[in-house]
């Protein structure tokens, strides 16, 4: 298979030559070995073996719904949240978003932040980045749902089955208001505690998301 020329600048962070081994992934979860035949300004040339059988996924996908935040925060939770198995990542228009809402361009840079965390994960999957949504068309069904709340005295460690797919949410600097909490709540989102401390809206969906990872290994 060839890989075109956006794709040589990781081969060559990793220092590779002609000869050496290495896996591709299709970003869905099948992954196979492959040797570099050839690599220069044209794109790299690879001789792919056989299938390999990863398992660096969660039991069940992991959804993180998280609300818009300002700045390159978004780019951190993304990339973080690659790293720590997220399957999914729902953008969410809140009361109190920091952003009202983001353009394509911003969204289409998020999507290859995604791909690149899962090459240097050793991902086979790369998660998706979805559009934004209003957090009260949410879907909520079919899954367990937990929101990060300060008010809250659940441990997630204490709630989660892995018998269903899960979904985390969590909100903007401001908070969720009580309005959108009382919503959740009714669709059957569980509030969760993170501790006694009040953390930023860029540390607890990452939170959230650690603490799924090591229950889940």
């Amino acid at each position: 298979m060839t890989l075109p020329p956006d794709e040589l600048r990781h081969l060559r962070v990793l220092r590779l030559r002609p000869g050496d081994r290495l896996r591709v992934f299709d970003g869905r979860g099948q992954e196979a070995e492959a040797v570099l035949e050839r690599l220069d300004e044209g794109g790299a040339l690879l001789r792919l073996g056989e299938a390999v059988q990863g398992n660096r996924e969660t039991p069940q996908p992991v959804t993180l719904a998280v609300a818009l935040l300002k700045g390159d925060k978004l780019s951190d939770v993304v990339r973080a949240a690659t790293e720590l198995g997220v399957a999914r990542v729902q953008l969410l228009q809140t009361r109190f978003s920091d952003v009202p809402d983001i353009g394509e361009q911003k969204l289409i840079r998020l999507r290859r932040i995604a791909a690149e965390a899962s090459k240097q994960s050793r991902r086979a999957v790369v998660p998706e980045v979805l559009a934004p949504v209003p957090l009260l068309q949410l879907p909520l069904g079919g899954q367990q749902a937990f929101v990060a709340h300060p008010g809250s005295a659940e441990r997630l460690s204490e709630r989660l089955d892995w018998s269903l797919p899960v979904l985390l949410v969590s909100g903007p600097e401001g908070g969720f208001s009580d309005a959108e909490v009382a919503a959740l709540t009714a669709g059957g989102c569980v509030g969760v505690t993170l501790g006694p401390r009040i953390l930023r809206a860029e540390t607890a969906p990452l939170a959230l998301l650690g603490a799924i990872a090591a229950l889940g290994v």
